[in-house]
């Protein structure tokens, strides 16, 4: 079983997903998203799958080497073997025939699977032919949007290892040490610090401040740049997002004044998040700072986006969940998380942005990222 989640946990979720799934009509959840499967069973691998029923039964099917391993970590009534995709689809029949389920609806990952994906899955020697295919995404997005618990306390740990990783990068930073040799820095000092992995670091520098995504390259710092820093790191299976600047030498008077804007609209946009706030509300609030202080010709971005097992997951502003596949979530939730200050600042010579992890409260929000905000 999963060391940091008991068994109890895990069933009580199931639970909770055989309730979802009757609300909508799907006898059957076919699940290959990692996330999905993790949040369900305590383990999500590629090249596996989960089967879920509306009567609570849980069956997993993993490549032969895995199955010890995965006995080691999941919680479920059936597991099954295969050697080859195919097979996975014929493992996938036996689960349906086990279950008892020859007709009805499946329900399978629309935002997550590839075409190919989809014609595997449901190939006529995986699914029974009467066996209808819905999407099953909103059903787990609501199901894992608000956190339990005990996800709140790993979230806690991911946050205080992304605070190590960015002290660690921004004290490295120098002339001639290149983006990527910073971000080593950062994801050297988180893996030590607990981290198992990481959503692509964003190390970027100079004129490619003003890049979304500055993944990072072999340009060496030179003195005079901004540095943006936005680190991912996966502890315990959970996530958090950190973004900072910095500058090598002294930043322009025209940086300070958009820093200062971004900081101030980062701050008013946390301190609002709490139960019963809409996403359009915070994004508004962000997006209304920076456009107050001048600046609103350079935005660019969703602002804010929520964060659990994925860095980037529901809820969404209803654009951006749009974009993705979800549906526009509801007024937030009490222990909703958050990541804030997803969007930039973005003029033709330079970029910044500012970003946290946040717990939506009751009466006030916690934020779980806490390397300071000064601009170094």
């Amino acid at each position: 079983m999963n060391l940091n989640i008991e068994e109890s946990v895990f069933k009580q979720r199931v639970v909770n997903c055989a309730r979802a799934m009757k609300r909508e009509d799907q006898d059957v959840l076919l699940l290959t998203k990692p996330s999905n499967m993790y949040y369900l069973t305590g383990d999500g691998r590629l090249c596996a799958f989960v089967m879920i029923s509306s009567d609570q039964q849980v069956a997993i099917g993993v490549p032969q080497t895995d199955v010890e391993d995965v006995t080691d970590l999941a919680y479920f009534d059936h597991i099954n073997s295969f050697e080859n995709e195919v097979g996975m689809i014929h493992s996938i029949a036996a689960f349906f025939k086990q279950f008892g389920i020859s007709r009805g609806v499946v329900g399978l990952e629309h935002t997550f699977l590839t075409s190919s994906m989809m014609k595997m899955l449901t190939h006529p020697h995986a699914k029974p032919e009467a066996v209808k295919v819905e999407d099953c995404t909103d059903i787990l997005s609501k199901l894992r949007t608000v956190k339990d618990p005990i996800e709140i306390q790993l979230m806690k740990k991911a946050g205080r290892v992304a605070d190590i990783g960015m002290e660690a990068a921004v004290d490295s930073i120098k002339v001639g040490l290149t983006e990527s040799q910073i971000a080593g820095e950062g994801e050297y000092a988180m893996r030590q610090a607990g981290a198992e992995g990481f959503w692509r670091s964003y190390v970027a520098s100079g004129i490619r401040t003003r890049i979304a995504h500055g993944i990072p390259t072999n340009r060496k710092l030179k003195k005079g740049d901004i540095i943006l820093i936005d680190l991912h790191p996966i502890v315990n299976n959970y996530s958090s997002d950190i973004c900072r600047i910095a500058c090598v030498g002294k930043p322009t008077a025209e940086q300070i004044k958009a820093y200062d804007a971004y900081l101030e609209a980062l701050r008013k946009t946390i301190s609002i998040s709490v139960a019963g706030i809409g996403m359009v509300e915070l994004e508004e609030t962000l997006h209304g700072v920076i456009h107050n202080a001048g600046y609103g010709e350079n935005i660019f971005g969703p602002p804010i986006h929520g964060i659990g097992i994925n860095f980037e997951e529901a809820p969404l502003p209803p654009g951006h969940a749009f974009f993705h596949g979800e549906k526009a979530p509801p007024p937030l939730v009490e222990n909703t998380t958050l990541a804030i200050g997803n969007c930039g600042i973005y003029t033709k010579q330079w970029g910044l942005r500012l970003e946290d992890t946040v717990v939506v409260g009751k009466k006030k929000p916690f934020v779980l990222t806490n390397y300071s905000h000064a601009l170094i």
